[in-house]
């Protein structure tokens, strides 16, 4: 850590300043952290507020991890140019200001724009909130400022679902950014009051700074989310635009690599992946980052739009699987601390996502009932669970010293971008596997046909015992069995969406197995910049 151990003593912190500390750094972990999942619920609104298509209104996501990417790297040189008290207090203000902006949007792209500027606030604050902790405890306690952090990680994306669920059904959906801005408002102000920064040596001078790093980083991730939301919808490589973004994302990609490794104060230090274990962890962020956010960004879509439930309950049906998780995360602890091999773990948590991406494949209709729910999702947790803590420190074995704060950068920035690029790839997926559903169904359901020709006649006069005239009786029956076949056919698409997750999980076993045993445990503290 910058500074040396006095510096670190310096920076410990007793009694009722410690408490306030500790309250201010997990409330701003708290608040990015249920921004990321708190909009899911609320997608749905949003959609006919604002005129927008799923795969535009996913961009309400994606904007956001796709800065908190962005930022995550920067975080340790911004906090020494800038000192990390008033870059945790600025982060908290770029964060409130743009919750408030956020609400007020009229379109969707205003919307995505401040919601990019929000997730530029918000990656700030979940990484230096964690190395306030940290630094506000001695030596001696830093496992307890760990897992007091880690609760209040766990607890965030259990809370945002529900939370926004409760606050689109009972206002609207603006009002899940507005509840930001009274925290904000006292988390700044308490920072400002008790976090100290620590005394860092020589600032960066402008003409180091790795702004060709930053720039490559930004139009490989920028570029190729464009192409990932936009290419179904726009026929992708038939349009010049996707083709050219294809393009720059490539050169982006290999710019950015080139530019890290020989720049001599790269933004991320991309040397530290010649440690075996950090790269085949990084893929295993990526991928487990795929499935987490992935199947929170479908669950309550698929039952709001096919089951018709109220945005609450959408919420409320992920609490089982997020307590799931946490109940699992001390026994994960102990079970570490006790010796058992990380790969055993890790390959157990991609048997038993796969497991219930298998479940869930097999459970879906247009009328599932709640209580199908609850043993698939108790098991996402089960196996979310055992993936968190075992990959990032299976991912950490074998490095020492200042590497492991780079690895740990690594592993959060790849499970953020899994994120983004599963809701992504799934948006896509659903447009284009719902169409090609439907052209299959409607083949198998010609006007011609016996049963289809009775199943209209019912509808038919059903409308017309309403008092409906028989001609707009018929019109009518003729809509309702187009809905259904629309509603079946989206049915199908997410069915096969939690088949391909699931074999992505099991293809993802035996590359555990390539692992090296490293050291069991390692010194989180030691990763604090």
């Amino acid at each position: 850590m910058a500074g040396g151990p006095t510096v670190q003593n310096d920076l410990v912190e007793y009694g009722f300043r410690r408490v306030i500390i500790t309250i201010t750094a997990v409330l701003c972990a708290l608040l990015e952290i249920v921004d990321t999942t708190i909009v899911n619920v609320a997608l749905k609104q949003m959609q006919g507020s604002l005129g927008a298509t799923l795969t535009d209104v996913a961009w309400v996501i994606t904007a956001y991890a796709i800065a908190n990417v962005i930022v995550i790297p920067m975080t340790s040189w911004l906090s020494q140019q800038f000192g990390r008290r008033n870059y945790f207090a600025v982060s908290i203000v770029i964060f409130t200001v743009a919750s408030f902006l956020c609400g007020n949007s009229d379109n969707i792209w205003e919307l995505v724009i401040f919601r990019f500027i929000q997730g530029m606030g918000g990656g700030a604050l979940l990484v230096t909130a964690q190395t306030i902790i940290t630094e506000s405890y001695p030596a001696e306690k830093r496992g307890m400022a760990q897992a007091i952090y880690g609760m209040g990680v766990i607890v965030g994306p259990t809370l945002g679902p529900p939370l926004g669920g409760w606050i689109v059904d009972n206002w609207s959906w603006p009002y899940i950014f507005y509840i930001n801005i009274p925290l904000g408002i006292i988390a700044a102000m308490l920072t400002l009051m008790y976090v100290k920064s620590p005394k860092y040596g020589e600032k960066m001078k402008a003409n180091q700074v790795d702004w060709w790093g930053m720039l490559f980083l930004i139009l490989f991730i920028g570029s190729l989310q464009f192409v990932l939301e936009h290419g179904q919808q726009d026929d992708w490589f038939e349009d010049p635009l996707i083709t050219g973004l294809s393009v720059l994302s490539l050169f982006g990609l290999f710019a950015f690599i080139w530019r890290e490794l020989v720049y001599e104060h790269p933004i991320v230090n991309l040397r530290v992946l010649k440690d075996s274990n950090l790269r085949i962890g990084t893929i295993l962020c990526f991928i487990m980052g795929f499935g987490l956010y992935g199947t929170t960004f479908i669950i309550p879509i698929y039952t709001q739009q096919i089951l018709g439930w109220p945005a609450l309950d959408a919420g409320l049906l992920l609490m089982p699987s997020s307590i799931a998780t946490a109940f699992m995360m001390p026994i994960i602890g102990q079970m570490i601390q006790r010796g058992i091999p990380q790969t055993y773990m890790v390959a157990t948590g991609f048997l038993v996502f796969f497991l219930f991406t298998y479940w869930m494949y097999n459970i879906m209709t247009p009328d599932t009932g709640t209580e199908n729910f609850f043993w698939p999702l108790i098991m996402r947790g089960v196996g979310l669970g055992l993936l968190f803590v075992p990959i990032t420190t299976m991912s950490l074995s074998t490095l020492k010293g200042k590497s492991i704060g780079e690895g740990a950068a690594f592993t959060g920035m790849m499970r953020q971008l899994g994120g983004s690029f599963g809701i992504a790839i799934i948006s896509t997926f659903i447009t284009r596997y719902t169409q090609s559903h439907r052209v299959n169904l409607v083949a198998h359901e010609q006007v011609t046909d016996f049963a289809v020709q009775q199943r209209v006649s019912q509808i038919q006069h059903g409308f017309m015992a309403q008092g409906i005239p028989a001609n707009e009786a018929l019109d009518k029956a003729y809509k309702a069995m187009e809905g259904g076949v629309l509603r079946q056919a989206t049915v199908l698409s997410y069915m096969d969406i939690f088949l391909y997750l699931g074999i992505l999980f099991l293809i993802c076993i035996p590359f555990i197995l390539l692992i090296r045993r490293g050291k069991g445990k390692v010194d989180m503290s030691e990763a604090m910049h």
